[in-house]
């Protein structure tokens, strides 16, 4: 699903920052990987990348074998509506938009009616348990709650990819177990291939994988037993 080949990133905002050193790494379809590594170490410039929402300088990324280089922004956002979900550390709702309307945007882009938009939102909230949360904004929901949302929005378009930034980032220990629980059950059952990253030992320790990365580079790879 995922190929990188030494990947390099640098950004020049006053001097060179040289994030991303070479970076090798394989997800297969349907695998669950988690990314760790402390701050700056490049696990979220990597996440972008393969999320195609920032450029790489070097190397070849490959998404489900289609090489992802020297894209237009309108082949970027079309790929990335066909293949990519995404869930974020801050939800990223559309605040004036309720929990159904937010849900059912992705399927807008692809010009999906608004009553069969609506009533697929609605089955999916209900499959996350917010169904009599629908009419909601986020506003009037708890942490948990958006990012069960946010989850819905990210699977509602069935993507090949889901990439996760820690997602249980704004969240306490009990409300995060529920987000990883809901993870590995969409995971499992719909086959998305997830790719997390977090700084939580205990919520990588629930993917199959975890990348270990330091100074820009992948330092290790272990791999996870699951029960």
């Amino acid at each position: 699903m995922i190929h990188l080949e030494n990947i390099h990133k640098t950004y020049y905002a006053g001097s060179p920052l040289h994030v991303l050193k070479g970076v090798d790494l394989d997800v297969a379809d349907g695998d669950f990987v988690s990314i760790m590594g402390a701050s700056g170490s490049g696990k979220s410039t990597l996440l972008n990348i393969v999320g195609i929402l920032d450029n790489y300088d070097e190397g070849n990324y490959y998404l489900d074998g289609r090489l992802i280089k020297d894209l237009t922004e309108t082949q970027s956002a079309k790929v990335r509506n066909e293949m990519i979900g995404f869930v974020f550390q801050s939800f990223n709702l559309i605040n004036f938009k309720t929990a159904l309307e937010n849900v059912a945007l992705p399927l807008y882009y692809r010009g999906v009616s608004r009553k069969k938009r609506n009533a697929i939102a609605l089955d999916y909230l209900d499959r996350l348990g917010l169904k009599d949360w629908a009419d909601h904004l986020p506003s009037e929901m708890s942490g948990g709650q958006k990012q069960r949302v946010a989850i819905a929005r990210s699977i509602i378009a069935k993507p090949r990819l889901i990439l996760a930034d820690e997602p249980t980032g704004a969240l306490d220990s009990t409300t995060s177990q529920e987000v990883m629980d809901i993870l590995r059950q969409v995971n499992r059952e719909e086959g998305i291939t997830m790719l997390i990253v977090t700084h939580a030992r205990e919520v990588a320790e629930q993917t199959n994988k975890i990348v270990n990365f330091k100074d820009g580079l992948i330092s290790s790879i272990e791999d996870i037993k699951q029960l």
